[in-house]
């Protein structure tokens, strides 16, 4: 029982509970992430460059046992049992990882901003005749005795 009641105090400490919600959380803003690279972003450029489908951008190393090449598209190399560099696929990647980042950085810029730290008080203020640091209320210096305003 012991086992069980330390388990579930892990279980329930703040960080723990903050981790998972944070993995479920990303998970779901890196399907959003992908989709919109995969969906918005990519078949405009494709389209730009010449009706390219970057999903179908591949180099075949191998054919296939199962059906010689030429394959039309990567999903036609797959199930030939082709072995292929998937450059298309690639490139969607490195730009959701883009834009992932830049999300983060900017969350992480946002959060800074809002958790930045109050100036601290001024306690002291220097003695005009001697520079010497004294307390802020001090009416005379106690290094040199100067009368302070």
């Amino acid at each position: 029982m012991k086992f069980l009641d330390e388990f579930k105090a892990f279980l329930m400490r703040g960080n723990v509970i903050d981790l998972a919600i944070g993995m479920v959380v990303g998970t779901a803003f890196s399907n959003m992430v992908k989709s919109l690279v995969d969906n918005i972003i990519m078949p405009p450029i494709g389209l730009l460059i010449g009706g390219v489908d970057f999903s179908n951008l591949f180099i075949t190393l191998r054919q296939g046992p199962n059906a010689p090449g030429p394959y039309e598209t990567l999903g036609a190399a797959q199930t030939a049992g082709a072995v292929t560099l998937n450059i298309g696929l690639f490139i969607n990647t490195l730009i959701s990882l883009i834009i992932i980042g830049f999300a983060i950085f900017m969350l992480v810029k946002a959060i800074n901003k809002l958790h930045k730290a109050p100036a601290p008080q001024v306690t002291t203020k220097q003695c005009p005749d001697c520079c010497t640091d004294i307390p802020i209320h001090a009416k005379r210096c106690p290094n040199c005795t100067s009368q302070l305003n």
